[in-house]
């Protein structure tokens, strides 16, 4: 797989805004402050594709990249954790992100992100029961790997395997930052794409 060109296509803040383009869908998920939008810009080389910030909970709605002119979709989902917002608009998300789970036939697979330096919290796990109860498919992208060791970056592989009980085989190590796991990432696309959904 190689991302030739990626551009915005549109966002949703409701869920019947929540359209079916027809084409495989693969969502990005995470914590806020976890780098997702840093992600999406580093997996298309484009790096004012998604809207980065300081500020966690920046990404308050489900936001569509049209890639390689259609043949699929990235789909950024708006954070979810500590952001300094109102319980409101916390359960709006929430309500946000179920509905896209729930509707989309299109979807093909998520990419949940964690900081390797976390340990998976109570939202990380909530959003793995999501995908478990609707039966997605994910792969585990631990970003931020350029702050440990090549041995840290090994060990916290292992624990956090171990503690959202999945195989370390379905966890990829990125970093935004020193252009590592690209590769493996793009692979995994191609493997998903691949799958005959008929």
């Amino acid at each position: 797989m190689k991302i030739k060109s990626a551009e915005f296509l549109y966002s949703a803040g409701y869920p019947e805004q929540l359209n079916e383009q027809g084409v495989p869908e693969i969502a990005v998920a995470g914590r806020s402050n976890v780098g997702k939008s840093s992600f999406i810009n580093f997996l298309t080389g484009n790096g004012k594709l998604a809207k980065t910030s300081k500020e966690p909970g920046r990404t308050r709605l489900v936001n569509y990249f049209r890639i390689n002119g259609g043949k699929f979709l990235l789909v950024d989902l708006p954070g979810y954790g500590f952001a300094r917002v109102s319980d409101e608009e916390k359960l709006k998300w929430a309500e946000l992100i179920e509905a896209y789970f729930r509707s989309p036939a299109s979807l093909r697979h998520v990419f949940l992100l964690l900081d390797i330096r976390r340990d998976p919290g109570e939202g990380d796990v909530r959003m793995l029961n999501y995908m478990y109860h609707y039966a997605i498919p994910f792969t585990v992208i631990l970003t931020k790997s350029d702050k440990v060791s090549r041995m840290q970056a090994i060990d916290r592989r292992r624990k956090i395997a171990a503690a959202l009980k999945i195989g370390a085989d379905n966890i990829i190590v990125s970093s935004s930052y020193a252009k590592q796991g690209k590769e493996d990432i793009l692979t995994r696309i191609d493997e998903i794409l691949s799958i005959d959904m008929n």
